[in-house]
């Protein structure tokens, strides 16, 4: 899997992982977390009364930047990993299904709803105990708000079984997201548990929340400056064909999407090509030419049991151009080198007639 069609999964993978670096860097970790504090005040009376208080970051210093500050960088490296591997498997499915403006858009959503419950779970659920009244930096809540969305858009592929017990293959996942969920019990369960709230709430639509979209200007603005920073997210085109271990960039172009047909070839690219050494005879050059023993891979003229590729005896060759007069000598020997045999390598020409 790659991350084609999910630059925006990519952008956010790339930048959490650079904040939670410089974070660390310049050891401000404590500066990325909500907290409230209680304290504890002595009255006339004996009896001790308990009031709190959100410390001192939000009611004394005014630092309201940390209710979505907190989201942007994680305290630990653990943390990161897991978010990193959650995000990678989740968010570039989801992003597909949804489209790189709603997914966005969804993100924005997302993160201010888990603010606002965060913000009211602590001022409700503080006086429960120490692990409840901290909210840990990290936008543990969006990663569960992403899990929700997978849980319901994406179809179970496989299942298997484990000494009896059935499991799907979203068991992996499901595996990291409660490591990331028990991380520091209970603060980052009760984070969890309010992502999980905050995407079954989007996945509702109550409020309309599904038809937000970002500005469009924001939009061109970030397809303008921030997506040539991202870099290249199309998956690596891979050859079918096997070929040894060499500088093969002079080949690159020829081998991408090769297609076993019968109709005849383009020869323009061969008048480009520079002379080699022939066995037949002709110019020399010094040095291989990886042109030269591709083509002679293509007409069985050397060995090459080493490089695994199957060579097709001569014999096999002219029965074949026998059977198919008008197919290129350079078709049947690469239908050959694909089959097994000889009648595997005429029903791929069949096939491809």
């Amino acid at each position: 899997m790659s991350f084609q069609h999910a630059p925006v999964t990519k952008g956010i993978m790339m930048a959490l992982a650079a904040s939670s670096v410089v974070v660390a860097i310049f050891d401000v970790k404590h500066k990325f977390h909500l907290q409230v504090h209680i304290q504890a005040f002595h009255c006339v009376s004996p009896a001790l009364i308990i009031l709190s208080q959100l410390v001192p970051h939000i009611s004394r210093d005014h630092q309201y930047w940390r209710l979505l500050a907190h989201h942007f960088a994680f305290s630990n490296s653990s943390e990161l990993f897991l978010w990193e591997l959650i995000l990678y498997n989740i968010g570039v499915s989801i992003e597909r299904q949804f489209g790189g403006v709603k997914y966005a858009s969804f993100l924005v959503v997302s993160t201010l709803l888990v603010t606002a419950l965060e913000l009211s779970s602590l001022l409700v659920f503080h006086r429960l105990g120490p692990s409840l009244n901290v909210i840990p930096s990290g936008p543990v809540g969006l990663a569960f708000s992403l899990l929700y969305q997978y849980f319901c858009l994406v179809p179970t592929t496989y299942h298997f079984r484990v000494f009896g017990v059935t499991f799907s293959n979203k068991a992996f996942l499901y595996t990291l997201a409660l490591l990331l969920a028990f991380s520091q019990p209970w603060s980052t369960t009760l984070a969890a548990a309010l992502g999980f709230s905050t995407g079954a709430l989007y996945r509702s639509d109550i409020a309309s929340l599904k038809s937000y979209r970002l500005p469009p200007w924001f939009v061109r603005w970030t397809s303008r400056y921030l997506l040539s920073l991202i870099g290249e997210t199309r998956a690596v085109r891979r050859t079918t064909r096997a070929l040894p271990a060499s500088d093969t960039s002079e080949t690159t172009s020829q081998l991408e999407d090769e297609v076993i047909t019968t109709a005849p070839s383009s020869r323009t690219g061969r008048s480009t090509r520079s002379p080699t050494n022939d066995p037949r005879g002709g110019s020399e050059q010094a040095g291989p030419s990886v042109m030269r023993e591709w083509v002679n891979e293509l007409t069985g003229r050397v060995d090459r049991a080493s490089t695994g590729i199957r060579v097709p005896a001569e014999a096999e060759i002219t029965q074949l151009m026998s059977i198919f007069p008008d197919v290129q000598r350079d078709v049947i020997v690469a239908a050959l080198q694909r089959s097994a045999n000889i009648e595997g390598a005429a029903e791929t020409l069949l096939n491809a007639s």
